[in-house]
């Protein structure tokens, strides 16, 4: 056996590849359901500390509370009132539904049974490669394939999400990732935080992003939200979307969340994009138990605006990669 290797383990009824790292005592779980992460474990001076608050069970999988760790496709986040326009055509994503029930967000993927493609380990990391399909639906007449590879190696854990257009017109498309993280037991408040953004997005009141220009907020303006330089978190509420992010030298933007008494730390990266940070307020089980720091790679409401219209743009047989992933930092 090398330093790395896969196996499967079961969640009721439910397939779970399990992705080892001997050497440095982590385990990652991912369920085919919805290709969703349910737990990343790291060791800490001997002890199992576990990282991710994902589902904890079959049913919470199944009814996905929180969308914990969801992969999220053909769109991240919200639709305003479930409609939009793309090259001119309308399109109703809940059609027949009244003014007071239209929602929709995060996409189509959450409740499908990825198909395990492949599964990998070797001296250097352990991989799995999932695979969907999104047929045309009410709404959304495009047809594409999503491919999601899971890859734990030495510094952490990579996600690499690939829509392919299958159909023969141009479809708006991009992805997210929804993932929760917690650092061992300590409070929310007490974690330090630092998120290379230059600007916050401002939204109404269903926190759709307001039109254009309007929805940039340089950081200097709203010092409450900035955390561009390390600070707790303390009691701040934080459901936001950070933009113009700063990469650095290796071309990774990196959010970071530190234990301050050092004991463990993560960076969340992403090559492109934006991130959503969300302190799970509103969370029916667990609120304020951890932090949702979200890449995405573009905007909430995305195929609403003309400003990102070029980049969720996906034409007949192209294919489009999105990387992000979490490293784990600990002594």
């Amino acid at each position: 056996m090398g330093a790395f290797d896969v196996a499967i383990e079961w969640l009721g009824t439910q397939p779970v590849v399990v992705l080892n790292d001997g050497a440095r005592g982590r385990r990652v779980r991912i369920a085919r359901r919805g290709a969703c992460v349910l737990g990343i474990e790291a060791t800490v001076r001997g002890e199992r500390v576990e990282l991710a608050d994902g589902h904890r069970d079959a049913t919470e999988l199944a009814a996905r509370p929180g969308s914990r760790f969801a992969v999220l496709a053909p769109f991240a986040n919200r639709v305003a009132n479930a409609r939009y326009c793309f090259d001119g055509n309308e399109y109703d994503l809940m059609p027949g539904a009244t003014e007071t029930s239209r929602a929709s967000r995060h996409g189509f993927v959450r409740d499908a049974d990825f198909a395990m493609a492949a599964l990998d380990a070797d001296e250097q990391a352990a991989n799995v490669l999932f695979a969907t399909h999104i047929p045309p639906q009410p709404g959304y007449p495009f047809a594409l394939d999503l491919a999601v590879r899971y890859l734990l190696a030495t510094d952490g854990l990579t996600l690499e999400a690939t829509l392919r257009n299958v159909g023969d017109r141009v479809a708006p498309a991009f992805v997210g990732w929804h993932p929760y993280f917690r650092l061992g037991n300590d409070a929310l408040a007490s974690w330090e935080l630092t998120i290379p953004a230059a600007c916050v997005i401002r939204t109404d009141a269903d926190h759709i992003p307001l039109p254009g220009q309007a929805a940039y907020q340089p950081l200097a303006q709203a010092p409450a939200l900035d955390f561009r330089q390390r600070r707790g978190i303390g009691g701040v509420e934080l459901n936001h979307t950070y933009a113009d992010l700063q990469s650095e030298a290796d071309g990774r933007v990196r959010a970071r969340l530190r234990d301050p008494r050092g004991n463990i730390g993560i960076a969340v990266w992403q090559e492109h994009g934006v991130l959503l940070a969300y302190t799970g307020d509103t969370l029916e089980r667990g609120a304020r138990h951890s932090l949702a720091l979200e890449p995405m790679e573009s905007l909430p409401d995305a195929f609403n605006r003309p400003d990102c219209a070029e980049a969720i743009r996906l034409e007949p047989g192209a294919a489009r990669t999105f990387r992000c992933g979490v490293e784990i930092d600990t002594p």
